[in-house]
């Protein structure tokens, strides 16, 4: 990170505010660092060594979250209903660059969702050439036939309105109305339509892992930012 940055120009690209918010919080003593002394804007930048009223600065630029996602919210900052950044701290909205969901889960879809402000990550979890197995655990209204692994595995599956057949997807039965894919492209609700293909429809719909990366103990509706391990990890499977 540049040490010329200024300290108030940091603060509001992290979302703690404008920059005339953010000198008003130095002038009131808010910003100190890890000993207690008051900081100046002018001071220079040791993101590790800021706080702001008391607490750690939130991750710089780089940050990526994993967010357990409930139902009933949108990926979609446009949407006027409940939206995944309702689940994160409001200054969250505010960073400069934006956080962005990699990808997205329709409002039904709970399970694991991305969320990071590096473009060029993003690109490459969601680039069609990474083929980054995602893997869904889906709730079905009928009892599966029996051919359904084989035509998704086939590679000639079409899709109603696409010209062209889907990946080879793998599928594992759970249950008589239960089952598990891993999908190695993202297209427009696809799991839903995949199923729909079969005279069949998708009554709930979860998605515990992506890559090498799985929600673990995340309870839903809560997030956590990743390290690069766990970065490391999502490109563990069938990464790029």
């Amino acid at each position: 990170m540049a040490k010329s940055m200024k300290l108030v120009k940091h603060l509001a690209n992290l979302g703690y505010g404008s920059r005339r918010e953010v000198a008003w919080m130095f002038r009131e003593g808010r910003v100190t660092d890890a000993a207690g002394e008051v900081l100046y804007a002018d001071d220079p930048l040791d993101h590790d060594g800021v706080r702001v009223d008391g607490e750690p600065l939130d991750p710089p630029q780089g940050l990526v979250l994993m967010l357990n996602k409930p139902a009933g919210c949108t990926c979609s900052s446009k949407d006027k209903g409940r939206i995944v950044h309702d689940l994160l701290p409001p200054r969250f909205r505010l960073r400069d660059p934006a956080l962005s969901t990699v990808g997205r889960l329709d409002r039904d879809t709970t399970g694991l969702l991305l969320l990071t402000d590096d473009g060029a990550l993003l690109h490459r979890i969601v680039s069609p050439k990474s083929k980054l197995p995602k893997v869904y655990e889906a709730t079905l209204a009928e009892d599966l036939r029996g051919d359904e692994a084989a035509l998704f595995a086939s590679g000639t599956l079409l899709l109603e309105s696409e010209t062209t057949a889907l990946l080879p997807a793998e599928m594992e039965v759970l249950g008589p109305r239960q089952a598990r894919l891993t999908l190695h492209e993202g297209r427009y609700h696809q799991v839903r339509r995949m199923f729909a293909a079969t005279g069949n429809h998708v009554q709930a719909l979860h998605r515990p892992q992506v890559g090498g990366l799985d929600l673990g103990d995340l309870a839903e509706g809560r997030w956590r930012a990743l390290e690069a391990a766990d970065v490391e990890r999502l490109f563990g499977v069938g990464g790029a």
